[in-house]
């Protein structure tokens, strides 16, 4: 039994669901890991353009060779995908310009299943429980909290960083939680009208790759005409990150498309925002960030507040 022919037999099942679960899970882990390395030593512009091209680079073979070729209607559908998020990864990278992983990743992780959970009730009609209303309270709290304890703290990883640039970062990552709602929901729509899920998810990531390292490399050659290029720190080092972001991507997207077809779109996304407790590991002990008592705490309520739309 190949892979497809297995999350089809098992959907509608009480299996499903705890299969979503833990493929959600398991993409909160990778989504963490992704955003670090789009985050870390490289210009997250240029990070982001090593990520998509690798991912690009992996996924068409399997697109051309190894799944059914998509029909006229999903391929209308892929085109929308891509397109929703470029506006996502073009987003981010201004929010990673201009706010450090600490800041901008839970504020962008926490906004999303918020706006999802709306989405998901119009698009799907799913309908929670108040119990889990409670949870998205939470998630809106904590993330809420932590955008004024960041904006207050001005000084982050020991750089003075100017309070008008610091509003910019929690604006720009508002906006890509609100993107992230977008692609979620679109493309939790695209994997479950595909009769093979990794068609869909195949196709997704070779087009993907496609335009972000072009528009990394149109941005890099403007900033060397003008004297403002961000420093590659060798490309080997950029290849390698790349390869373990496209690596990365794959496990978070896909385990998390995954989910949303065997399980409750709403559900599954605000599952997925445990990744902001991973990403406070991340950037504590890779970045060398400091979280603080404050920011850990409200780091916690969001992940409870996932948790509690999961199970409430």
């Amino acid at each position: 039994m190949t892979p497809s022919e297995w999350i089809l037999s098992i959907e509608g099942t009480p299996l499903a669901a705890q299969v979503a679960m833990g493929l959600a899970l398991f993409s909160a882990l990778a989504h963490a890991t992704l955003g670090a390395l789009q985050k870390g030593r490289h210009d997250p512009w240029t990070s982001r353009g090593a990520i998509d091209l690798a991912g690009a680079m992996i996924a068409l073979p399997v697109a051309l060779f190894l799944v059914p070729w998509p029909s006229p209607f999903l391929w209308l559908v892929l085109v929308g995908a891509w397109a929703v998020q470029m506006v996502y990864k073009v987003l981010m990278a201004m929010a990673y310009s201009r706010g450090h992983y600490t800041l901008v990743y839970p504020i962008v992780r926490g906004t999303g299943p918020l706006a999802t959970v709306i989405l998901a009730g119009l698009v799907f009609g799913e309908a929670f429980t108040a119990g889990q209303w409670f949870g998205v309270l939470l998630l809106s709290g904590g993330i809420f909290g932590l955008a004024a304890v960041n904006i207050r703290d001005v000084s982050l990883v020991g750089v003075e960083v100017g309070r008008p640039i610091l509003i910019a970062a929690v604006f720009y990552a508002l906006l890509t939680g609100l993107s992230v709602a977008a692609y979620t929901t679109y493309d939790a729509y695209g994997i479950r009208i595909s009769p093979d899920p990794f068609t869909f998810l195949a196709w997704f990531f070779a087009g993907e790759g496609i335009v972000m390292p072009l528009v990394a490399y149109l941005r890099h050659q403007r900033l060397t005409a003008a004297g403002r290029a961000p420093n590659w720190h060798g490309l080997p080092a950029l290849a390698r990150r790349g390869l373990a972001g496209a690596l990365a991507g794959f496990c978070s997207f896909g385990a998390v498309m995954l989910a949303t077809r065997l399980d409750k779109v709403g559900e599954a996304a605000a599952l997925r925002e445990t990744s902001v407790v991973f990403a406070a590991l991340i950037g504590w002990l890779c970045l060398g960030e400091r979280v603080g008592r404050s920011r850990a705490a409200l780091m916690i309520v969001i992940a409870l507040g996932a948790i509690q739309v999961e199970f409430g």
